[in-house]
């Protein structure tokens, strides 16, 4: 008794809710799971060369003067670094917008589903073409390579650099800004 009354007290909490919530919920959840996971991924290799600490390097002064002494296999590895971060974030959401066309080409979808799927995909459009404006104009700037990931109301970008100075730091946030609109209290500014 006591187990057909759960049964009945789900299958009424799956009725009201519907089939349109359940799909539009198991999107969101993959797109979060997909995206943590590259972060996790990418973010959490202890022996990755990031300095985490973006204030260390903004009292160094400007870095205008090139070591031609450096390892040519270290600038292949940031090269490789940078490739495959892009690939692998572009992977992810190529799964994301994946699934959620799946709900809009979907017949037994509803009309509100679908709009939402819609309005997601147009959302992640948006981000993603923030993100190629920012990368572009702050290779722009003087830096050899960068990554940006911009998620809610924050961003991480990697660029490619022996030492930012404050303008430096400045300048990206400024992009940022003006790109995704995100304020520089919410910007990480990772070197590589």
């Amino acid at each position: 008794m006591k187990n057909d009354n759960f049964k009945e007290s789900v299958k009424n909490f799956c009725r009201k809710v519907g089939k349109r919530n359940f799909i539009i919920f198991g999107a969101v959840l993959l797109i979060a799971v997909a995206v943590g996971v590259n972060l996790i991924f990418f973010a959490n290799d202890k022996d990755d060369g990031f300095d985490y600490d973006q204030s260390a390097g903004a009292d160094a002064g400007s870095q205008n003067t090139t070591d031609t002494s450096k390892d040519t296999t270290v600038s292949d590895d940031d090269d490789a670094y940078f490739s495959s971060v892009q690939i692998s974030r572009q992977q992810s959401r190529d799964e994301a917008i994946e699934v959620l066309q799946s709900v809009v080409d979907n017949a037994s979808s509803t009309e509100a589903a679908k709009a939402e799927a819609l309005a997601e995909i147009n959302k992640m459009a948006g981000i993603m073409e923030a993100e190629a404006n920012i990368e572009s104009l702050v290779i722009a700037k003087g830096f050899e390579e960068c990554v940006a990931v911009v998620s809610g109301t924050g961003a991480n970008i990697v660029v490619k650099s022996e030492g930012l100075n404050a303008s430096q730091i400045s300048q990206i946030n400024e992009i940022v800004y003006e790109q995704a609109g995100i304020l520089p209290v919410n910007i990480k500014i990772i070197e590589r």
